[in-house]
């Protein structure tokens, strides 16, 4: 039985986001996956890496308990919008505090790549963007999923990485969000 976790990386609860990530969630809840889910924005912990990699903080309560539920999960899916061609702070912030050496990947003395230690996952990004599709891709060159998907996600092991953009967000209307909400959740019921 397929584990899937849903990260939810928009800080606002009554945001689109929230809605892709319910209707997602009520996709999955068709299968017999395992689904659990963190909203990044419900989380208790300091997204400063204060120290960099020279002194690890204490991890709080509630990125321990993420970390367990990143490795137990086979499958992943992010939720996120897309601002100023990066993610919201507080959803870097998780990652820096999560995605730790030792935790998803192993440095290799004298080897400029690690050991990637979430191996065997596959995830999907669903990003939300003001931005259209072509813009990002032709003129910008993608720079938020270049770096979650592959320096990010698949330089821990996680793969493949599949992305959802969906785009342009702002001023869309009625009709285009709710056939996004029915394309996420036939997403989440196409989980086997």
């Amino acid at each position: 039985m397929k584990q899937v976790l849903v990260i939810n990386g928009h800080p606002d609860k009554e945001s689109f986001n929230y809605a892709l990530s319910k209707a997602y969630i009520k996709g999955v809840s068709k299968t017999d996956a395992t689904l659990t889910q963190i909203n990044i924005s419900e989380l208790e912990f300091n997204p400063n890496l204060k120290f960099g990699y020279r002194k690890r903080i204490e991890l709080e309560p509630d990125l321990i308990n993420a970390i367990d539920k990143i490795k137990k999960a086979d499958h992943i899916v992010w939720i996120f919008p897309m601002w100023w061609y990066g993610y919201p702070a507080l959803m870097k912030g998780f990652i820096d505090r999560t995605f730790l050496p030792g935790i998803a990947y192993q440095p290799i003395e004298k080897k400029p790549l690690p050991e990637k230690l979430l191996k065997g996952k596959s995830a999907r990004l669903i990003i939300t963007s003001d931005t259209p599709k072509w813009y990002n891709f032709l003129i910008m060159k993608r720079p938020a999923i270049n770096q979650f998907k592959k320096g990010t996600l698949q330089f821990c092991g996680i793969n493949p990485v599949k992305v959802t953009y969906i785009a342009t967000i702002k001023n869309s209307n009625s009709d285009f969000r709710k056939k996004w909400l029915e394309k996420i959740f036939l997403l989440g019921e196409s989980i086997r």
